[in-house]
């Protein structure tokens, strides 16, 4: 049983950092490189992106990674890491924030830019660019924090183990 909890829990903690890290390099990379290209190729290459991203990797780090870490919060209560369990709710709670950000205002954003076309890419890209940069960052700090806190459950987790 330990070793299924460490293997959950270190799942759980991959998970949030590969999400943390594809949302921290939108915010620090990608937007700031796209911020100086005309409209058309902004909306072209954004709805590129958006149109690539939701792949089985994607989804399996971006879906997998809450269900890992409430197995992971469960065996912790049953088990012998609980002195980590304040930090997987934690980790687990700012994931969440993440994923709420994601599916309440970035996806409805990506899918308002595909519907829009080619068509008036000035108006597109004014709906979209400010909006979805602002709420990245949020779900970028939030995701970065969780994975931070899944990391010192992890650390404590290996403390108590032994």
């Amino acid at each position: 049983m330990r070793l299924v909890q460490q293997l959950t829990l270190v799942g759980a903690t991959v998970g949030a950092g590969l999400m943390a890290g594809l949302f921290a390099a939108f915010a620090y990379a990608v937007m700031p490189a796209l911020r100086g290209a005309d409209d058309r190729t902004f909306v072209d290459a954004m709805q590129r992106i958006n149109a690539t991203i939701v792949n089985g990797w994607f989804l399996l780090a971006f879906l997998g990674t809450p269900v890992l870490a409430a197995l992971a919060a469960v065996l912790a209560w049953r088990g012998v890491a609980r002195p980590g369990l304040p930090w997987i709710v934690a980790g687990l709670a700012l994931y969440l924030v993440m994923f709420v950000v994601t599916v309440a205002v970035n996806v409805p954003l990506n899918d308002a830019l595909a519907a829009a076309g080619s068509a008036g890419p000035g108006a597109a890209r004014e709906r979209f660019e400010s909006a979805w940069v602002t709420w990245n960052v949020v779900r970028a700090v939030a995701s970065t924090a969780g994975f931070g806190a899944l990391c010192w459950a992890l650390l404590l987790a290996g403390r108590a183990a032994g």
